[in-house]
Protein backbone atom coordinates (compact mmCIF):
# COMPACT_ATOMS: atom_id res chain seq x y z
CA UNK A 1 0.00 0.00 0.00
CA UNK A 2 2.57 2.35 0.04
CA UNK A 3 2.14 4.42 -3.24
CA UNK A 4 -1.35 4.19 -2.43
CA UNK A 5 -0.55 6.37 1.32
CA UNK A 6 1.91 8.24 -0.42
CA UNK A 7 -0.43 9.72 -2.80
CA UNK A 8 -3.08 9.65 -0.51
CA UNK A 9 -1.23 11.73 1.79
CA UNK A 10 -0.50 13.80 -0.65
CA UNK A 11 -4.00 14.59 -2.30
CA UNK A 12 -4.81 15.52 1.53
CA UNK A 13 -2.47 18.31 0.87
CA UNK A 14 -3.94 20.45 -1.65
CA UNK A 15 -6.82 22.09 -2.23
CA UNK A 16 -6.94 22.17 -6.10
CA UNK A 17 -8.99 19.43 -7.85
CA UNK A 18 -7.10 19.78 -11.00
CA UNK A 19 -3.53 18.53 -8.43
CA UNK A 20 -5.70 15.99 -7.13
CA UNK A 21 -6.64 14.47 -9.91
CA UNK A 22 -3.13 14.16 -11.57
CA UNK A 23 -1.70 12.89 -8.32
CA UNK A 24 -4.17 10.17 -8.23
CA UNK A 25 -3.99 9.73 -12.54
CA UNK A 26 -0.07 8.84 -11.67
CA UNK A 27 -0.92 6.81 -8.86
CA UNK A 28 -3.07 4.84 -11.23
CA UNK A 29 -1.17 4.68 -14.14
CA UNK A 30 1.67 3.73 -12.17
CA UNK A 31 0.00 0.13 -10.87
CA UNK A 32 -0.27 -3.29 -12.32
CA UNK A 33 -4.01 -2.60 -13.55
CA UNK A 34 -5.52 -5.50 -10.11
CA UNK A 35 -4.19 -2.89 -7.53
CA UNK A 36 -5.25 -0.10 -9.52
CA UNK A 37 -8.86 -1.55 -9.87
CA UNK A 38 -8.46 -1.91 -5.82
CA UNK A 39 -7.19 1.66 -5.21
CA UNK A 40 -9.79 3.00 -7.40
CA UNK A 41 -12.47 1.76 -4.87
CA UNK A 42 -10.65 2.48 -2.06
CA UNK A 43 -10.14 5.93 -3.35
CA UNK A 44 -13.99 6.42 -3.31
CA UNK A 45 -13.82 5.86 0.84
CA UNK A 46 -15.41 2.57 0.64
CA UNK A 47 -14.25 -1.03 1.22
CA UNK A 48 -16.14 -2.58 -1.71
CA UNK A 49 -17.96 -1.05 -4.84
CA UNK A 50 -21.15 1.23 -4.51
CA UNK A 51 -23.27 -1.89 -5.78
CA UNK A 52 -21.96 -4.00 -3.35
CA UNK A 53 -24.09 -4.48 -0.39
CA UNK A 54 -21.83 -5.93 1.83
CA UNK A 55 -20.81 -4.24 5.39
CA UNK A 56 -17.89 -4.80 7.46
CA UNK A 57 -19.73 -4.34 10.85
CA UNK A 58 -16.85 -3.18 12.49
CA UNK A 59 -17.63 -0.40 15.48
CA UNK A 60 -15.50 2.54 16.53
CA UNK A 61 -15.31 0.26 19.85
CA UNK A 62 -13.44 -2.55 17.89
CA UNK A 63 -11.26 0.05 16.33
CA UNK A 64 -10.17 1.68 19.09
CA UNK A 65 -9.77 -1.74 21.64
CA UNK A 66 -7.42 -3.08 18.21
CA UNK A 67 -5.63 0.15 18.30
CA UNK A 68 -5.07 -0.08 22.42
CA UNK A 69 -3.62 -3.50 22.02
CA UNK A 70 -1.17 -2.58 18.95
CA UNK A 71 0.45 0.10 20.47
CA UNK A 72 0.39 -0.40 23.87
CA UNK A 73 -1.79 2.52 25.04
CA UNK A 74 -4.81 3.19 27.37
CA UNK A 75 -7.79 4.58 27.20
CA UNK A 76 -6.37 8.06 27.98
CA UNK A 77 -3.86 8.07 25.66
CA UNK A 78 -6.02 7.53 23.18
CA UNK A 79 -8.59 10.46 23.95
CA UNK A 80 -5.80 12.47 24.16
CA UNK A 81 -4.81 11.79 20.57
CA UNK A 82 -8.44 12.08 19.53
CA UNK A 83 -8.72 15.39 20.65
CA UNK A 84 -5.83 16.12 19.52
CA UNK A 85 -6.40 14.80 15.79
CA UNK A 86 -10.50 14.19 15.78
CA UNK A 87 -9.91 11.46 13.11
CA UNK A 88 -9.15 7.47 14.24
CA UNK A 89 -7.13 7.30 11.28
CA UNK A 90 -4.68 9.97 12.11
CA UNK A 91 -5.06 8.75 15.86
CA UNK A 92 -3.72 5.40 15.00
CA UNK A 93 -0.86 6.68 12.51
CA UNK A 94 0.47 9.16 15.74
CA UNK A 95 -0.23 6.37 18.09
CA UNK A 96 1.80 3.14 16.33
CA UNK A 97 4.65 4.91 15.07
CA UNK A 98 6.72 4.52 17.92
CA UNK A 99 6.09 0.91 18.14
CA UNK A 100 5.58 -0.32 14.66
CA UNK A 101 8.59 -1.83 12.42
CA UNK A 102 9.38 0.57 9.85
CA UNK A 103 9.86 -2.00 7.13
CA UNK A 104 6.18 -2.62 7.76
CA UNK A 105 3.52 -2.90 4.67
CA UNK A 106 0.80 -3.99 3.34
CA UNK A 107 -0.39 -5.02 -0.07
CA UNK A 108 -3.24 -3.59 -1.51
CA UNK A 109 -4.77 -7.25 -2.03
CA UNK A 110 -4.09 -8.04 1.75
CA UNK A 111 -6.20 -5.07 2.25
CA UNK A 112 -8.56 -5.64 -0.18
CA UNK A 113 -8.56 -9.72 1.66
CA UNK A 114 -9.22 -7.91 5.06
CA UNK A 115 -12.27 -6.17 4.06
CA UNK A 116 -13.86 -9.41 2.48
CA UNK A 117 -12.81 -11.51 5.51
CA UNK A 118 -14.44 -8.84 8.20
CA UNK A 119 -17.78 -8.67 5.84
CA UNK A 120 -17.76 -12.49 6.01
CA UNK A 121 -16.76 -12.74 10.07
CA UNK A 122 -19.54 -12.43 12.09
CA UNK A 123 -18.52 -11.75 15.77
CA UNK A 124 -17.29 -9.03 17.12
CA UNK A 125 -14.16 -10.98 18.75
CA UNK A 126 -13.42 -12.47 15.77
CA UNK A 127 -12.99 -9.33 13.93
CA UNK A 128 -10.87 -8.15 16.57
CA UNK A 129 -9.06 -11.12 16.21
CA UNK A 130 -8.64 -10.71 12.23
CA UNK A 131 -7.84 -7.21 12.47
CA UNK A 132 -5.43 -7.49 15.07
CA UNK A 133 -3.63 -10.00 13.52
CA UNK A 134 -3.86 -8.50 9.72
CA UNK A 135 -2.20 -4.84 11.25
CA UNK A 136 0.49 -6.26 13.06
CA UNK A 137 2.08 -6.52 9.44
CA UNK A 138 1.04 -3.16 8.31
CA UNK A 139 2.98 0.05 8.76
CA UNK A 140 0.89 3.26 11.00
CA UNK A 141 0.15 4.98 7.56
CA UNK A 142 -1.12 1.62 6.14
CA UNK A 143 -3.64 1.62 9.30
CA UNK A 144 -4.30 5.13 9.25
CA UNK A 145 -5.70 4.25 5.75
CA UNK A 146 -7.43 0.80 6.59
CA UNK A 147 -9.57 2.80 9.48
CA UNK A 148 -9.89 5.67 7.11
CA UNK A 149 -11.61 3.37 4.75
CA UNK A 150 -13.75 1.30 7.26
CA UNK A 151 -15.09 4.48 9.01
CA UNK A 152 -15.96 6.08 5.45
CA UNK A 153 -14.21 8.97 5.65
CA UNK A 154 -10.85 9.26 4.05
CA UNK A 155 -10.81 13.25 4.91
CA UNK A 156 -8.99 14.47 1.84
CA UNK A 157 -11.34 16.34 -0.37
CA UNK A 158 -11.84 13.42 -2.83
CA UNK A 159 -14.92 12.22 -4.44
CA UNK A 160 -15.72 9.32 -6.67
CA UNK A 161 -16.14 11.63 -9.89
CA UNK A 162 -12.74 12.88 -9.06
CA UNK A 163 -11.79 8.71 -9.16
CA UNK A 164 -13.45 8.85 -12.80
CA UNK A 165 -11.94 11.70 -13.98
CA UNK A 166 -8.27 10.23 -12.61
CA UNK A 167 -8.88 6.85 -14.43
CA UNK A 168 -10.10 8.94 -17.40
CA UNK A 169 -6.75 10.64 -17.41
CA UNK A 170 -4.61 8.11 -16.74
CA UNK A 171 -6.48 5.88 -19.53
CA UNK A 172 -6.41 8.87 -21.66
CA UNK A 173 -10.18 8.23 -22.04
CA UNK A 174 -13.27 10.40 -22.38
CA UNK A 175 -14.32 11.60 -18.99
CA UNK A 176 -17.74 11.15 -20.35
CA UNK A 177 -17.38 7.69 -21.52
CA UNK A 178 -15.71 6.44 -17.96
CA UNK A 179 -18.99 8.08 -15.90
CA UNK A 180 -21.32 6.43 -18.07
CA UNK A 181 -19.28 2.83 -17.57
CA UNK A 182 -19.29 3.41 -13.80
CA UNK A 183 -22.92 4.47 -13.85
CA UNK A 184 -23.85 1.16 -15.58
CA UNK A 185 -21.13 -1.17 -13.79
CA UNK A 186 -21.82 0.76 -10.22
CA UNK A 187 -18.16 -0.60 -9.61
CA UNK A 188 -15.26 1.94 -9.98
CA UNK A 189 -12.52 -1.03 -9.83
CA UNK A 190 -14.64 -2.57 -12.43
CA UNK A 191 -14.57 0.67 -14.64
CA UNK A 192 -11.40 1.20 -14.75
CA UNK A 193 -10.26 -2.23 -15.71
CA UNK A 194 -12.86 -1.51 -18.71
CA UNK A 195 -11.18 1.62 -19.45
CA UNK A 196 -7.76 0.03 -19.50
CA UNK A 197 -9.12 -2.61 -22.06
CA UNK A 198 -10.57 0.64 -24.35
CA UNK A 199 -14.02 -1.74 -23.44
CA UNK A 200 -16.00 1.26 -22.46
CA UNK A 201 -18.31 0.90 -25.40
CA UNK A 202 -19.07 -3.08 -24.47
CA UNK A 203 -21.17 -1.87 -21.41
CA UNK A 204 -24.73 -1.99 -20.87
CA UNK A 205 -27.01 -1.86 -18.51
CA UNK A 206 -28.51 -4.56 -17.09
CA UNK A 207 -31.64 -5.85 -14.91
CA UNK A 208 -30.86 -5.95 -11.00
CA UNK A 209 -28.20 -3.90 -10.87
CA UNK A 210 -28.91 -0.97 -9.78
CA UNK A 211 -28.48 2.88 -11.36
CA UNK A 212 -27.71 6.46 -9.44
CA UNK A 213 -30.62 7.95 -8.93
CA UNK A 214 -31.06 11.11 -11.05
CA UNK A 215 -30.78 14.29 -8.22
CA UNK A 216 -33.01 17.57 -8.25
CA UNK A 217 -30.93 20.78 -7.69
CA UNK A 218 -32.62 23.00 -5.12
CA UNK A 219 -33.82 26.74 -6.36
CA UNK A 220 -35.45 29.15 -3.99
CA UNK A 221 -37.39 30.67 -6.47
CA UNK A 222 -39.57 29.66 -9.59
CA UNK A 223 -37.79 32.89 -11.77
CA UNK A 224 -34.55 30.85 -11.49
CA UNK A 225 -36.11 27.96 -14.26
CA UNK A 226 -36.95 30.44 -17.30
CA UNK A 227 -33.64 32.14 -18.48
CA UNK A 228 -35.80 31.01 -22.21
CA UNK A 229 -38.97 33.15 -23.60
CA UNK A 230 -40.66 29.59 -24.82
CA UNK A 231 -39.03 27.35 -22.17
CA UNK A 232 -41.81 24.80 -20.52
CA UNK A 233 -41.37 22.47 -16.90
CA UNK A 234 -43.09 19.38 -16.05
CA UNK A 235 -44.34 20.17 -12.76
CA UNK A 236 -44.42 16.86 -10.23
CA UNK A 237 -45.64 17.71 -6.16
CA UNK A 238 -42.83 16.50 -4.01
CA UNK A 239 -44.01 13.61 -1.96
CA UNK A 240 -42.74 12.32 1.24
CA UNK A 241 -41.76 8.90 0.69
CA UNK A 242 -38.74 6.67 0.08
CA UNK A 243 -36.98 7.16 -3.69
CA UNK A 244 -36.99 3.48 -4.70
CA UNK A 245 -35.72 1.76 -8.22
CA UNK A 246 -37.72 -1.06 -9.68
CA UNK A 247 -35.95 -3.83 -11.73
CA UNK A 248 -38.62 -6.24 -13.16
CA UNK A 249 -38.04 -9.29 -15.68
CA UNK A 250 -39.69 -12.68 -15.92
CA UNK A 251 -37.39 -13.89 -13.43
CA UNK A 252 -38.64 -11.58 -10.61
CA UNK A 253 -38.61 -8.00 -9.15
CA UNK A 254 -35.77 -6.27 -7.24
CA UNK A 255 -36.74 -2.89 -5.17
CA UNK A 256 -33.46 -0.62 -4.88
CA UNK A 257 -32.90 2.47 -2.74
CA UNK A 258 -31.31 5.65 -4.03
CA UNK A 259 -27.93 3.95 -1.80
CA UNK A 260 -28.63 1.47 -4.56
CA UNK A 261 -29.28 -1.23 -1.50
CA UNK A 262 -32.06 -3.66 -1.82
CA UNK A 263 -35.23 -2.83 -0.20
CA UNK A 264 -37.01 -5.37 0.84
CA UNK A 265 -39.53 -4.09 3.57
CA UNK A 266 -42.60 -3.40 1.26
CA UNK A 267 -43.42 -7.11 0.72
CA UNK A 268 -46.58 -6.56 -1.29
CA UNK A 269 -45.00 -4.88 -4.05
CA UNK A 270 -43.16 -7.12 -5.76
CA UNK A 271 -46.38 -9.15 -6.92
CA UNK A 272 -47.57 -6.03 -7.81
CA UNK A 273 -45.48 -4.67 -9.57
CA UNK A 274 -44.70 -8.40 -11.87
CA UNK A 275 -48.06 -8.00 -13.49
CA UNK A 276 -46.39 -4.84 -15.19
CA UNK A 277 -45.63 -5.84 -19.40
CA UNK A 278 -41.82 -6.56 -20.23
CA UNK A 279 -38.56 -5.99 -19.04
CA UNK A 280 -38.40 -2.49 -17.44
CA UNK A 281 -36.31 -0.46 -14.72
CA UNK A 282 -38.76 2.36 -13.28
CA UNK A 283 -38.16 5.37 -10.91
CA UNK A 284 -40.42 6.64 -8.76
CA UNK A 285 -41.13 6.94 -4.54
CA UNK A 286 -42.51 4.35 -2.27
CA UNK A 287 -45.43 6.28 -0.12
CA UNK A 288 -47.35 5.52 2.80
CA UNK A 289 -51.15 5.84 1.57
CA UNK A 290 -54.69 7.04 3.10
CA UNK A 291 -58.05 7.10 1.65
CA UNK A 292 -57.32 10.52 0.19
CA UNK A 293 -53.93 10.00 -0.84
CA UNK A 294 -50.18 10.10 0.14
CA UNK A 295 -49.75 10.03 3.93
CA UNK A 296 -46.83 11.72 5.95
CA UNK A 297 -43.15 10.56 6.22
CA UNK A 298 -43.54 9.72 9.57
CA UNK A 299 -46.35 6.86 8.76
CA UNK A 300 -44.04 4.98 6.40
CA UNK A 301 -41.64 5.28 8.64
CA UNK A 302 -43.40 2.96 10.86
CA UNK A 303 -42.26 0.12 8.33
CA UNK A 304 -38.78 0.76 7.44
CA UNK A 305 -36.14 -1.62 8.78
CA UNK A 306 -38.67 -4.52 9.78
CA UNK A 307 -37.86 -7.51 8.58
CA UNK A 308 -41.26 -9.12 8.76
CA UNK A 309 -44.60 -7.60 9.14
CA UNK A 310 -47.87 -8.08 11.11
CA UNK A 311 -51.22 -8.03 9.52
CA UNK A 312 -52.05 -4.78 11.01
CA UNK A 313 -49.38 -2.84 10.01
CA UNK A 314 -49.88 -3.17 6.77
CA UNK A 315 -53.36 -2.93 6.94
CA UNK A 316 -53.02 0.45 8.95
CA UNK A 317 -50.18 1.60 6.84
CA UNK A 318 -50.85 0.85 3.38
CA UNK A 319 -48.48 1.91 0.65
CA UNK A 320 -48.35 2.72 -3.47
CA UNK A 321 -45.49 2.95 -6.20
CA UNK A 322 -45.72 6.29 -7.61
CA UNK A 323 -43.52 5.94 -10.94
CA UNK A 324 -42.35 9.04 -12.88
CA UNK A 325 -39.86 7.43 -14.86
CA UNK A 326 -38.55 4.55 -17.16
CA UNK A 327 -34.78 4.23 -17.42
CA UNK A 328 -34.95 0.62 -19.49
CA UNK A 329 -37.81 -1.07 -21.46
CA UNK A 330 -37.40 -4.62 -23.03
CA UNK A 331 -33.61 -4.26 -23.27
CA UNK A 332 -33.60 -0.68 -24.85
CA UNK A 333 -31.64 1.75 -22.15
CA UNK A 334 -33.47 5.46 -22.18
CA UNK A 335 -31.17 7.58 -20.15
CA UNK A 336 -30.21 9.51 -23.39
CA UNK A 337 -34.27 9.90 -24.61
CA UNK A 338 -35.64 13.26 -23.84
CA UNK A 339 -38.37 12.94 -20.77
CA UNK A 340 -41.31 13.25 -22.77
CA UNK A 341 -40.53 10.40 -24.73
CA UNK A 342 -39.83 8.35 -21.44
CA UNK A 343 -43.10 9.72 -19.63
CA UNK A 344 -45.00 8.55 -22.82
CA UNK A 345 -43.83 5.27 -22.47
CA UNK A 346 -44.25 5.29 -19.03
CA UNK A 347 -48.08 6.26 -18.88
CA UNK A 348 -48.52 3.08 -21.29
CA UNK A 349 -46.86 0.69 -19.34
CA UNK A 350 -48.55 1.81 -16.41
CA UNK A 351 -52.26 1.71 -18.24
CA UNK A 352 -50.95 -1.56 -19.24
CA UNK A 353 -51.78 -2.96 -15.95
CA UNK A 354 -54.19 -3.04 -13.52
CA UNK A 355 -52.00 -3.62 -10.45
CA UNK A 356 -53.47 -1.27 -7.17
CA UNK A 357 -50.40 -0.55 -5.60
CA UNK A 358 -48.79 1.16 -8.56
CA UNK A 359 -49.80 4.76 -9.69
CA UNK A 360 -48.55 7.19 -12.09
CA UNK A 361 -47.01 10.44 -10.52
CA UNK A 362 -49.24 13.23 -12.10
CA UNK A 363 -47.74 16.38 -13.73
CA UNK A 364 -48.48 19.76 -14.94
CA UNK A 365 -47.02 22.08 -17.74
CA UNK A 366 -45.87 25.02 -16.47
CA UNK A 367 -44.90 27.55 -18.84
CA UNK A 368 -43.63 30.54 -16.90
CA UNK A 369 -42.62 31.63 -12.82
CA UNK A 370 -45.97 32.32 -11.90
CA UNK A 371 -47.45 28.87 -12.90
CA UNK A 372 -44.59 27.33 -11.26
CA UNK A 373 -44.89 29.33 -8.19
CA UNK A 374 -48.98 28.62 -8.27
CA UNK A 375 -47.94 24.64 -8.42
CA UNK A 376 -45.66 25.22 -5.71
CA UNK A 377 -48.66 26.92 -3.29
CA UNK A 378 -50.80 24.55 -3.86
CA UNK A 379 -48.54 21.63 -3.22
CA UNK A 380 -47.65 23.16 0.26
CA UNK A 381 -51.34 23.95 0.64
CA UNK A 382 -52.09 19.71 -0.28
CA UNK A 383 -49.03 18.82 2.75
CA UNK A 384 -46.57 17.93 0.23
CA UNK A 385 -42.66 18.97 0.89
CA UNK A 386 -42.75 21.09 -2.73
CA UNK A 387 -42.84 20.57 -6.39
CA UNK A 388 -39.90 19.11 -8.68
CA UNK A 389 -39.40 20.73 -11.54
CA UNK A 390 -38.11 18.34 -15.00
CA UNK A 391 -37.15 19.57 -18.11
CA UNK A 392 -39.13 17.86 -21.14
CA UNK A 393 -36.36 17.42 -23.22
CA UNK A 394 -33.51 16.24 -20.29
CA UNK A 395 -31.86 13.16 -20.49
CA UNK A 396 -31.82 10.80 -17.06
CA UNK A 397 -28.17 11.46 -15.43
CA UNK A 398 -27.84 9.34 -12.87
CA UNK A 399 -26.40 9.80 -9.73
CA UNK A 400 -26.22 13.86 -10.67
CA UNK A 401 -27.29 17.49 -9.90
CA UNK A 402 -27.88 19.33 -13.22
CA UNK A 403 -29.53 21.67 -15.37
CA UNK A 404 -32.78 19.76 -15.83
CA UNK A 405 -34.72 18.84 -12.51
CA UNK A 406 -35.30 21.38 -9.68
CA UNK A 407 -36.80 20.84 -6.78
CA UNK A 408 -38.10 23.76 -4.47
CA UNK A 409 -39.47 23.44 -0.74
CA UNK A 410 -40.47 25.85 1.37
CA UNK A 411 -38.01 28.50 2.35
CA UNK A 412 -35.36 27.65 5.37
CA UNK A 413 -37.18 24.64 5.41
CA UNK A 414 -34.48 21.67 6.50
CA UNK A 415 -31.27 20.87 5.74
CA UNK A 416 -29.38 17.24 5.86
CA UNK A 417 -27.35 16.82 8.34
CA UNK A 418 -24.78 13.75 9.55
CA UNK A 419 -24.68 13.20 13.95
CA UNK A 420 -21.05 13.40 15.03
CA UNK A 421 -21.53 13.68 18.62
CA UNK A 422 -24.41 12.23 21.29
CA UNK A 423 -25.30 13.61 24.71
CA UNK A 424 -27.47 12.16 27.39
CA UNK A 425 -30.21 13.76 27.90
CA UNK A 426 -32.33 15.47 30.49
CA UNK A 427 -34.94 14.86 33.11
CA UNK A 428 -36.88 11.88 31.09
CA UNK A 429 -34.35 11.29 28.88
CA UNK A 430 -31.42 11.39 31.46
CA UNK A 431 -29.97 7.77 30.32
CA UNK A 432 -30.84 7.44 26.70
CA UNK A 433 -28.15 9.86 24.30
CA UNK A 434 -30.96 12.19 22.98
CA UNK A 435 -28.89 15.19 21.94
CA UNK A 436 -27.56 15.06 19.10
CA UNK A 437 -24.41 17.48 17.25
CA UNK A 438 -25.14 17.43 13.58
CA UNK A 439 -22.45 18.95 10.70
CA UNK A 440 -23.06 19.46 7.15
CA UNK A 441 -20.11 18.64 4.74
CA UNK A 442 -16.68 20.86 3.42
CA UNK A 443 -13.95 19.29 1.19
CA UNK A 444 -13.74 16.15 2.18
CA UNK A 445 -14.80 17.64 6.85
CA UNK A 446 -18.12 17.44 8.60
CA UNK A 447 -17.92 20.80 10.02
CA UNK A 448 -20.64 21.23 12.74
CA UNK A 449 -23.90 23.43 12.36
CA UNK A 450 -26.35 22.36 15.94
CA UNK A 451 -27.29 20.53 18.05
CA UNK A 452 -30.78 19.43 18.39
CA UNK A 453 -32.50 17.92 21.10
CA UNK A 454 -36.48 16.86 19.61
CA UNK A 455 -37.92 15.82 16.93
CA UNK A 456 -37.43 11.84 17.88
CA UNK A 457 -39.89 9.31 19.62
CA UNK A 458 -38.72 7.47 22.66
CA UNK A 459 -38.54 4.23 20.82
CA UNK A 460 -36.26 5.86 17.69
CA UNK A 461 -34.22 7.68 20.71
CA UNK A 462 -33.94 3.84 21.90
CA UNK A 463 -32.56 2.45 19.27
CA UNK A 464 -30.18 4.65 18.27
CA UNK A 465 -29.04 5.31 22.03
CA UNK A 466 -27.99 1.47 21.52
CA UNK A 467 -26.39 2.16 17.74
CA UNK A 468 -24.38 5.27 19.11
CA UNK A 469 -22.86 3.17 21.87
CA UNK A 470 -21.34 0.42 19.68
CA UNK A 471 -20.30 3.57 17.11
CA UNK A 472 -18.32 5.32 19.26
CA UNK A 473 -14.99 6.44 18.45
CA UNK A 474 -14.36 8.75 22.04
CA UNK A 475 -16.41 7.49 25.22
CA UNK A 476 -16.54 11.62 26.84
CA UNK A 477 -18.63 10.22 30.01
CA UNK A 478 -21.60 12.54 29.30
CA UNK A 479 -20.85 12.69 25.52
CA UNK A 480 -19.47 10.69 22.93
CA UNK A 481 -17.73 11.34 19.33
CA UNK A 482 -19.89 8.80 17.14
CA UNK A 483 -19.12 7.50 14.00
CA UNK A 484 -20.62 9.93 11.02
CA UNK A 485 -22.86 7.73 9.42
CA UNK A 486 -26.41 8.50 10.63
CA UNK A 487 -28.04 11.07 8.42
CA UNK A 488 -30.93 13.26 10.08
CA UNK A 489 -32.98 15.88 8.14
CA UNK A 490 -33.46 19.15 10.66
CA UNK A 491 -35.67 22.06 10.28
CA UNK A 492 -34.79 25.77 11.79
CA UNK A 493 -35.75 29.27 12.22
CA UNK A 494 -32.57 31.11 10.44
CA UNK A 495 -29.07 30.89 10.23
CA UNK A 496 -26.48 32.97 12.20
CA UNK A 497 -22.90 33.44 12.11
CA UNK A 498 -21.15 31.50 15.33
CA UNK A 499 -17.65 31.32 16.61
CA UNK A 500 -18.54 27.83 17.85
CA UNK A 501 -18.62 26.22 15.31
CA UNK A 502 -15.40 25.76 12.50
CA UNK A 503 -18.46 25.73 10.22
CA UNK A 504 -18.91 29.56 11.27
CA UNK A 505 -22.58 29.62 11.48
CA UNK A 506 -25.21 27.84 13.87
CA UNK A 507 -28.71 26.87 13.22
CA UNK A 508 -31.24 29.02 15.64
CA UNK A 509 -33.77 26.62 17.44
CA UNK A 510 -32.84 23.36 15.29
CA UNK A 511 -35.58 20.28 15.57
CA UNK A 512 -35.31 17.21 13.94
CA UNK A 513 -37.69 16.30 11.55
CA UNK A 514 -37.02 12.90 10.39
CA UNK A 515 -33.91 10.35 10.16
CA UNK A 516 -33.00 9.64 6.90
CA UNK A 517 -31.56 6.12 7.11
CA UNK A 518 -32.63 6.29 2.88
CA UNK A 519 -29.93 9.01 2.27
CA UNK A 520 -25.92 8.75 2.07
CA UNK A 521 -23.69 10.52 3.83
CA UNK A 522 -21.79 11.56 1.18
CA UNK A 523 -25.08 13.63 -0.18
CA UNK A 524 -25.85 15.84 3.11
CA UNK A 525 -25.74 19.17 2.65
CA UNK A 526 -22.92 21.51 2.04
CA UNK A 527 -20.73 24.66 3.96
CA UNK A 528 -21.99 26.20 0.29
CA UNK A 529 -25.35 25.79 0.68
CA UNK A 530 -25.14 26.91 4.42
CA UNK A 531 -23.42 30.31 3.23
CA UNK A 532 -25.89 30.48 0.35
CA UNK A 533 -29.14 30.50 2.77
CA UNK A 534 -27.57 32.35 5.07
CA UNK A 535 -27.23 35.57 2.40
CA UNK A 536 -30.79 34.75 1.25
CA UNK A 537 -32.06 35.85 4.28
CA UNK A 538 -29.95 38.33 4.90
CA UNK A 539 -31.30 39.77 2.02
CA UNK A 540 -34.94 39.46 2.75
CA UNK A 541 -34.55 40.84 5.75
CA UNK A 542 -33.02 43.91 4.70
CA UNK A 543 -35.27 44.17 1.42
Amino acid sequence: MREFVTACDAVAKTAKKTEKVALISELLKGLSVSDAAVAAIFLTGHPFPKTDERTLGVAGSILSDVLLELASQTVKDLSAAYRQFGDIGNVAEHLLLPVTPKDADLSLQQAASLFNRLAATRTSADKKSLLRETLKSASPTDVKYIFKIITSDLRMGFKENFVEEAIAKAFDQSIDAVRRANMLLGDIGQTLIQTQRNSLGDITAKLFRPIGCMLATPVEDPSELFDEQEKIMFVEEKYDGIRAQIHKSSEGVKLFSRTLDEITEFFELPAQLAKLPGELILDGEVLAWGESGPLPFTELQQRLGRKQMSLWLKEDVPIRFLAFDILLQDGVLLLDVPLRERRQRLEKVISATKAQLIVLAPYSVCKSAEEVRSAFRASLSAGHEGIVAKDPDSPYTPGRRGGYWFKLKEPMATLDVVVTAVELGHGKRHGVLSDYTFAIQHEGKFLNVGKAYSGLTDAEIATYTKFFQEHTLEDQGFRRIVEPTVVIEVAFNNIQRSNRHESGYALRFPRIVRLRPDKPVSEIDTLERVATLFSQQFKKKTA
